[in-house]
């Protein structure tokens, strides 16, 4: 007697309408951004994900249409590969230039699946496209920057991808970078703390906003193992 097991198989889940798969650099943020439905991919410090990871990530969606974070300009190739290979498989696939994952984080917050993709995509974008970002790091050679000479171990401030700020200090420098970019306006400051920020640093940065500007609000997530010890958004 033969046995037909494959007749027997289920069939596939159906597709859901739409998801969000964002890049994000720390298990701290991929936990915040799964629970707000995103499927997320882990960008490790040195290891940018490649083009079939993101494609991997589209699939496990299982949706028909994909709206893509990248949250970093080095991505931007890759994550444009990715959508490309998703839209032949029959993805419906729109790639928002996130280059910072405080704009991707901007941008989910507004997400709403239960709208016109367009429309979606566009209130997505136009929230990132508002939200100014800006990372902590240390120097790890002497090196000309954008704000003069740093030396190994200087803690410089980037302001959209480009160095604004050299200091010796990590607090210090992180309240100069948020006097530069709140001395443009702005309603609410993200703070991404890396794994071995202490909290005394959030507290100090939260003060520091409130006294000199008291209409804007500050939220603080923890990231995790990020390649920056912090990351900053003002929108």
């Amino acid at each position: 007697r033969t046995s037909h097991f494959g007749a027997a198989a289920e069939e596939p889940p159906e597709r859901i309408q739409r998801a969000v798969v964002a890049v994000v650099p720390g298990e701290g943020l991929a936990g915040l951004c799964a629970e707000a439905g995103a499927t997320t991919v882990l960008a490790r410090p040195g290891e940018p994900p490649a083009s079939g990871e993101l494609v991997q990530a589209i699939r496990r969606a299982h949706a028909r249409e994909v709206v893509l974070l990248p949250n970093d300009t080095e991505l931007r190739h890759t994550a444009a590969a990715a959508a490309e290979q998703a839209r032949t498989e029959g993805v419906r696939v729109a790639l928002i230039p996130t280059r910072a994952a405080v704009q991707g984080l901007a941008a989910l917050a507004v997400h709403q699946p239960d709208r016109r993709f367009d429309e979606d995509v566009v209130a997505m974008t136009t929230a990132a496209g508002a939200t100014r970002y800006a990372e902590l790091a240390f120097a790890e050679r002497q090196s000309w920057t954008m704000a003069g000479i740093c030396q190994a171990g200087d803690v410089l401030g980037l302001i959209d991808g480009d160095v604004a700020v050299i200091g010796a200090d990590l607090a210090a420098t992180a309240e100069a970078v948020l006097s530069r970019m709140l001395a443009a306006g702005g309603e609410l400051v993200t703070l991404v703390l890396g794994e071995d920020v202490p909290d005394a640093l959030a507290d100090r940065l939260e003060r520091y906003v409130r006294d000199g500007h008291l209409a804007v609000d500050t939220v603080v997530y923890r990231g995790g193992r990020q390649s920056a010890p912090l990351l900053v958004g003002v929108e």
